[in-house]
Parts: C-alpha cells; sequence; structure tokens
C-alpha cells in the first residue's frame, strides 16, 4: 500500500458535525480521520512527528474507491459504487472500525455496470438525502427508512455534481448539460448548456460539466467549459472567468465569492463580475474536492490528485498540508 499512497488521489471530504475532524476519502477504498484541533494546537511532543497525519485510517472497501462523503448529526455517509453506507460518528471516531449502521443499494438498470455515486447532498429540513449517479439519474432517499422516495431523470450520461438551494437542485453531467430541477416534480424545468456559448466553450477539453452550484440569484459552473455565472432567472451568461485551467471540478458561492479549482495551479477566489481576487496554490495537480467550514473558526481544505491535503484559515494563503499516507 505504501507505493499506492504515493498516487494517492482524494476525491472527496467532509467535515464532522462538531468541525473538529475533517474526513477525506480516496481512490482505495480509504477514509482518512484528521483531528483538527491537534492539528491547530500540535503539543510539543507531536511537532516533529505525526500531527499532520489522520488520526484514524479505515479501510470501507477494499473494491471500490470512495465517491462522495456527507455529513448528518449522527452519520458520516459514504457513496461507493452501487452502495451508500451510513457510519455513526462514535464509530469513525474509533481507532476499530466496525459495521454500518445502514446500507442503501443502488443498481443501475444494467446488472454488469457499475454505478459510481459520484455526489451527495443531504437536506436536513426535509430528512431526505440526493445522490448524483453514473448511471445519468439523480435519486432521493429518506433516511428515516432508506426508501427511495424519487428518481430524477433528464442526463444522458453520468453526474458530476449535484447542489440545492431551497426548493430547486442542480445537476452537472458528462452529457454538457446543467439541469435545474423543482424538487416538487420529477422533471427538470430548465436547462444551461454551457458549451453552446461561444466565450465558454473549450472543445478541446470537452463539452463535460463537472461543476455546478446555485445561490438565491446566480449559477456558477464550469467543466470542459470555461467556469461561468449565470443569471438563475433570465440564464443568461454574465460572467465567463478568465482563469488559466484546463477543467473545472470545483465551483461554490461563499461570502460574494465564486471558489473555483480543478486541473490548475491554483483555487480561485473570484468577483462576479471576474476579477481574481485570491490565487492559492495547490498540491495536487487536479482540484476533486474543496470543503469549508465557518464556525467554530473558518478552515478551508483542499484534496485532489495528490496525498497531500491543503489546509487554510484565511481563505488566503495555505496554512498547512495535511498528509493522507
Amino acid at each position: 500500500m505504501l507505493n499506492k499512497i504515493l498516487y494517492n488521489t482524494v476525491l472527496c471530504q467532509t467535515f464532522s458535525p462538531c468541525g473538529r475532524y475533517l474526513v477525506a476519502g480516496n481512490i482505495y477504498g480509504q477514509i482518512a480521520v484528521f483531528d483538527l484541533d491537534n492539528i491547530f494546537n500540535p503539543v510539543v511532543e507531536q511537532l516533529t512527528t505525526d500531527f499532520n497525519k489522520p488520526k484514524y485510517t479505515h479501510l470501507l472497501d477494499p473494491d471500490n474507491q470512495i465517491c462522495s462523503l456527507v455529513t448528518t448529526d449522527k452519520f458520516l455517509i459514504v457513496g461507493t459504487v452501487n452502495e451508500i453506507s451510513g457510519w455513526n460518528w462514535k464509530v469513525i471516531l474509533n481507532s476499530k472500525l466496525t459495521k454500518p449502521s445502514w446500507t442503501i443499494k443502488v443498481q443501475s438498470k444494467s446488472l454488469i455496470e457499475k454505478c459510481d455515486i459520484n455526489c451527495l447532498w443531504y437536506k436536513e429540513e426535509e430528512g431526505k438525502l440526493y445522490a448524483g449517479c453514473g448511471d445519468s439519474k439523480v435519486y432521493a432517499y429518506n433516511l428515516e427508512d432508506g426508501r427511495l422516495v424519487s428518481t430524477y431523470e433528464g442526463h444522458s450520461d453520468f453526474i458530476h455534481g449535484i447542489h440545492s438551494q431551497g426548493q430547486q437542485l442542480i445537476s452537472a453531467g458528462e452529457d454538457g448539460l446543467v439541469l435545474l430541477w423543482d424538487l416538487r416534480v420529477k422533471n427538470s424545468h430548465n436547462k444551461i448548456v454551457p458549451h453552446n456559448n461561444s466565450k465558454a466553450s473549450r472543445p478541446d477539453i470537452g463539452k463535460w460539466v463537472g461543476a455546478a452550484a446555485l445561490s438565491d440569484d446566480w449559477i456558477v459552473c464550469g467543466g470542459g467549459p470555461r467556469l461561468s455565472l449565470w443569471h438563475l432567472r433570465s440564464l443568461d451568461a454574465v460572467t465567463v472567468f478568465d482563469i488559466p485551467d484546463r477543467g473545472i471540478h470545483v465551483s461554490f458561492f461563499q461570502d460574494d465569492c465564486v471558489f473555483a479549482g480543478g486541473a490548475a495551479k491554483h483555487l480561485y477566489q473570484l468577483s462576479y463580475s471576474g476579477e481574481v481576487r485570491v490565487e492559492l496554490p495547490v498540491s495536487a495537480t487536479t482540484v476533486y474536492s474543496a470543503v469549508l467550514r465557518t464556525s467554530p473558526n473558518k478552515v478551508l481544505t483542499i484534496a485532489g490528485s495528490s496525498p497531500e491535503i491543503d489546509l487554510c484559515t484565511s481563505f488566503n494563503y495555505r496554512d498547512q498540508v495535511l498528509h493522507f499516507r
């Protein structure tokens, strides 16, 4: 495993409900649990040893990668291949891993095809879990009983990312579409096709959309097409961002800024008008995950095609590098 870990890729991250722990999932079916309190305030003896390494490393699935992670008050929810599992946080924060509290099987129509659970979104007010999957569908599950309550069909290829705001959900797909869904119905009510925009289109990289996010008034998305900002109501492209990437895999809104990363040397913080406010150097050659918390203090962690995870507390520079080894 040592040589493999040198080529580690971290696909997903999430924080524990209390904010003290960062959990990262990799392509080898492992999750690493980092104790942020110890990392921020190491005791003297730790400074020369392992303060920036995981407190625990658990092998959840030796045959499949950890595709997605999301947190609830009680569970760490893990998306792998054909399966979503819920792990009690008391189990995760223990040196000896037992069994998940529950599992949900996700099977595509073809029994021989594998269905990656590429992205997860939990809506606490509904008690529902949304999963964007490799079979081009978004599934909604009731977490009280694990029952499938809705299936959203509209993509023709696998889904890279989902995000929700209020009663709307947005999905980004390999088919080049960004679909908007009213969660009360099963059909998408609007769509964006970024590669049809001449300023955003990059045929040499592809039409796929790697990430999309909603705010009250805006949509941000990118992938093969350049990162772009769209007005939610008119669906007009307002800004196409000029950053030197070779594909976007991460985009989200925070404090009137757009955060974005992917196949680039930096994670970018951008104004809505396109100004680059911050360029954060990253360890990964391609960023696949960036998560932030604002309480009890600000933390941003950035991960991707590297065993190193960058940790930032001001969002303006890299404070430390964590090691998933």
